[in-house]
């Protein structure tokens, strides 16, 4: 949470003294290109693969074959992470003529994405190198650590666009730099933790069974896991042939609605992976089933009502924390129309990161491949067809359809692999949590300002409106959950 009301901060700055301009525009793909592949490589698939093996090899083997297993991975790891990083730093051209085609329209904007590229790219071998150390924490159940350390990389990047931005010729470069710092900060932080479990890696070309089987295990995970982002990214592609602003808008907006996914369903599936692995390695499927059961139940309680506090509140949001300086009216109706694409997606973005797991705790890698190649050709064709009369809500858009897609299959292989069905007391409690967001709904229809209003409003008269709004809905809907008879705790217990 903290990570994320940071992250708020920082696009609020970044908003205000860049805008929606050419310079934002091509910083934001210089960015996108190495956490793509982050989350591509390190927190998707490396990560997926290397739970369950961790997992399986702690509770077999204990702990001095799981610190082999790391030295050999950490040094086979990181000789591809700095082959990859060379290729992007002298290669910055190239990769931004793949990811950002649209921008060789303009030189100048093209040049200068480039030349922040080359800045941002080694971003991803340290920051790859900060989520091999996070899943070997989280592995044994320290999550805090990972948690926090996204903090340090909005604190850097808020400095660098404050104080040194008005020192450069070109003030946009700061952001390239502060990303460079904020992935030697973040690596730096993790260290000393890793030190005091003893699982400091030592770098070895020894090799070790678990390589082989995380090797095997990640290379279809490579695709499965991270649909999400290759439609993102593809949106980005897509953007970039659209006018200027348009990769920003789409920005702003998906950022708006990761607030949701990272703080509760990238949460939830980062707890969920290692029991379900451990559970998966014990074979005790009675508590595996169980754990899915939870997880998709709490998915419906807090997932919903964020999908429609999204959508109902999409202009608010954006006139709150991006309405200032070098952000425009014309920008707000942009990337609230996105927003509202973007939202009704929600829901199966987090249900896709709670299904997922189930497969890759039990090693079937197969079956998230298929459901994503599925997922990701129904992105590229809704893309094509919704491109031309809407733009880029046609984009963020198709991102929502492939995202109900994707969560729709998996729950489907997993029912008729027999591996979970819905325990008792599932009607239940759809009907008491479609009672409680009637409520929400008409909670947020009455006491919402309109949008004339929200214009006209000072700063602070925004940020006190939204924050009461917003605590005013959350203890409407969660007291309404409490008179129709939902226990949280007795919840849990189930």
């Amino acid at each position: 949470m903290i990570s994320r009301i940071l992250g708020f901060v920082r696009d609020m700055i970044i908003a205000r003294y860049f805008g929606a301009t050419a310079g934002a525009d091509a910083f934001l793909v210089a960015f996108k290109i190495p956490n793509f592949f982050r989350r591509l490589f390190a927190e998707g698939a490396f990560s997926q693969a290397f739970v369950p093996i961790l997992s399986e090899v702690k509770e077999k083997q204990g702990k001095a074959a799981v610190k082999h297993l790391i030295d050999a991975l950490s040094y086979r790891l990181g000789g591809i992470l700095l082959l990859v990083t060379a290729t992007g730093v002298f290669g910055s051209s190239v990769w931004m003529m793949v990811f950002a085609p649209g921008f060789m329209d303009d030189p100048e904007k093209f040049n200068l994405a480039a030349d922040m590229l080359s800045i941002t790219f080694p971003y991803l071998l340290l920051i790859s190198l900060v989520a091999f150390s996070s899943a070997i924490m989280n592995t044994y159940n320290q999550f805090a650590v990972p948690a926090f350390t996204p903090v340090f990389l909005n604190l850097v990047l808020i400095s660098f666009a404050v104080w040194v931005s008005p020192l450069l010729d070109v003030p946009v470069m700061a952001l390239a730099w502060g990303v460079l710092v904020a992935g030697v900060v973040q690596l730096l932080f993790h260290l000393p933790f890793l030190y005091r479990l003893g699982l400091l890696p030592h770098p070895t070309r020894q090799s070790d069974p678990g390589v082989s089987d995380v090797k095997r295990l990640m290379i279809p995970a490579l695709f499965g896991v991270s649909v999400a982002q290759i439609n993102l990214l593809v949106d980005t592609v897509l953007a970039s042939f659209l006018i200027t602003g348009s990769v920003s808008w789409l920005y702003y907006s998906d950022r708006l609605m990761e607030f949701p996914l990272g703080v509760f369903g990238v949460a939830l599936a980062t707890v969920v992976l290692p029991g379900l692995s451990k559970k998966a390695a014990n074979e005790n499927w009675d508590g595996f089933q169980k754990d899915i059961d939870l997880a998709l139940r709490l998915v419906l309680i807090i997932g919903v009502p964020a999908t429609l506090g999204l959508l109902l509140l999409a202009e608010p949001l954006i006139i709150t924390l991006f309405f200032y300086g070098e952000f425009t009216a014309l920008d707000v109706s942009m990337s609230s129309a996105s927003l509202m694409a973007y939202s009704f997606g929600l829901l199966g973005f987090i249900l896709v990161k709670i299904l997922a797991p189930a497969f890759y705790a039990r090693k079937d890698m197969k079956t998230p491949v298929k459901v994503a190649i599925i997922a990701l050709t129904t992105n590229m064709v809704m893309n094509l067809i919704l491109i031309g009369p809407f733009a880029h809500v046609g984009l963020a858009a198709a991102t929502s359809i492939s995202a109900f897609i994707n969560a729709g299959l998996l729950y489907w292989y997993l029912t008729k692999q027999d591996v979970f069905r819905p325990l008792a007391g599932w009607g239940k409690l759809i009907i008491q949590v479609l009672l409680a967001n009637v409520v929400l709904v008409t909670t947020i229809l009455f006491i919402n300002p309109d949008l004339g209003h929200w214009l006209s409003f000072s700063g602070w008269q925004r940020m006190a409106w939204l924050l009461g709004l917003v605590l005013s809905v959350i203890v409407i809907y969660f007291a309404t959950l409490m008179l129709v008879g939902l226990n949280p705790k007795r919840l849990l217990k189930h």
